[in-house]
């Protein structure tokens, strides 16, 4: 059985090149819909390149924190046109 940051991370690997997810998308589901916050705490310890962090977005559409900064999260999400 997999833990709750597992779940976060099997969710997260399979949003494409080009794609965001919001924080509360992820945690609907993973059946956890209040957790969003959660969501992102998990996030945020991610060094992982493969678990591709920087497409999961705020509900409001902005960008939201990135462990390895907000710009280079701005950058990424241009690059993979998906802002």
């Amino acid at each position: 059985m997999k833990n709750f940051r597992e779940k976060v991370f099997a969710v997260v690997k399979k949003i494409p090149r080009g794609a965001t997810m919001t924080y509360r998308e992820v945690a609907i589901l993973i059946h956890k819909p209040k957790a969003y916050r959660a969501v992102g705490n998990v996030l945020n310890t991610n060094y992982d390149l493969g678990i591709p962090c920087h497409r999961v977005i705020r509900s409001d559409r902005n960008i939201g924190g990135y462990n390895r900064g907000t710009e280079k999260k701005r950058r990424m999400l241009k690059k993979e046109r998906a802002i």
